[in-house]
């Protein structure tokens, strides 16, 4: 088990959606974070206490966890002198990169050295089966991005917890390494085998009560042309009864692929409904959830009403506005 609570190392991330590791833990598990560690020209903050090393040891973190999701998920030259120094003051390590701890010898070396662990969450702990299509009971609801890191986990964890608050039978079910933080289980699922994937999303989503409802955490977008096999798998696989649209709108082009425009939710609309209902003909669209972060406050709701009379379905940012009006709509189904 890794131990907590956490010092979230956000190293040199460039923007603030390259800390989402650190910040979903932030958000979702605030008493497991004691502090941040940021190394010069750090271009985020996920709102908690600095702390160097020592701090932090002293305010009883056992774990330095690496909060960067960087393209490529690889572990930084320059990250290296702080990690080692963590490991000598008596932390382990956690990651969630797809470079793992326990590849890097000098890690491994010192970790040996000073009696500390490693803890790689990105790799599969479970011999995964080939899908096999049947439909298993319970409910389950998965959202889909128009773009990589546009709110989808957030969304499902969100409409965890409301239909927790209101009594209702419900499971977040994470498949990357922030939500594996998070809750202390699931499928880093971009880290099975590619052949795996769709049974990976069938076996963390079993059967299940009627009335019980999975959130698969959504990866990836089918418009991104580096990641839409893990979107795929995760429709497939989930055999999802509802989607939620999932959004960004003042981005520019998509994460990391300048070249290519941001798709309309319509063009998403129009393209997953009809892959989701090869697995599940009954699936629907429930909903839209906007992140509006980088939007004032009057600007976001203008923009939410425009979209919920254009889409035609109830549309949220569920950071401001929280989850109620999507899980109404999952209500009815």
């Amino acid at each position: 088990m890794i131990q907590t609570p956490y010092l979230l190392f956000l190293g040199d991330a460039p923007d603030q959606l390259a800390a989402k590791v650190a910040q979903g833990i932030k958000d979702w598990r605030p008493d497991n974070a004691v502090g941040q560690y940021r190394m010069p020209g750090c271009g985020a903050d996920v709102g908690i206490a600095d702390m160097t090393l020592q701090e932090a040891r002293a305010a009883g973190a056992k774990t330095l966890v690496i909060g960067v999701a960087n393209r490529g998920g690889v572990i930084s030259v320059a990250w290296k002198e702080v990690l080692l120094q963590a490991l000598a003051l008596g932390f382990d390590l956690a990651s969630g990169l797809h470079n793992l701890l326990r590849d890097e010898a000098d890690l491994v070396a010192a970790a040996k050295t000073h009696g500390r662990s490693l803890f790689d969450v990105r790799v599969p702990s479970v011999a995964y089966p080939i899908a096999n299509g049947v439909k298993r009971t319970g409910k389950r609801c998965l959202a889909v991005g128009t773009d990589c890191s546009v709110g989808k986990m957030y969304t499902g964890l969100a409409m965890d917890i409301e239909m927790r608050k209101r009594g209702m039978k419900s499971t977040f079910r994470p498949t990357g390494q922030t939500g594996i933080l998070i809750t202390g289980g699931g499928v880093p699922l971009d880290a099975v085998v590619a052949d795996f994937m769709a049974g990976a999303v069938e076996y963390l989503t079993p059967d299940n009560d009627p009335d019980h409802w999975d959130h698969i955490e959504g990866q990836g977008s089918l418009f991104h042309v580096s990641y839409s096999g893990v979107t795929m798998a995760l429709i497939h696989g989930g055999q999802p009864d509802a989607l939620v649209l999932a959004h960004e709108p003042t981005r520019k082009h998509m994460r990391g692929l300048p070249d290519y425009a941001l798709p309309r939710l319509e063009a998403l609309r129009d393209m997953v409904l009809p892959i989701a209902r090869i697995a599940n003909p009954a699936c629907q669209i429930v909903g839209v959830s906007v992140n509006t972060q980088h939007m004032s406050q009057d600007a976001a709701l203008a923009y939410l009403a425009e979209v919920e009379g254009r889409m035609d379905l109830p549309t949220v940012d569920t950071f401001r506005q929280g989850a109620a009006r999507l899980v109404d709509a999952l209500e009815g189904i």
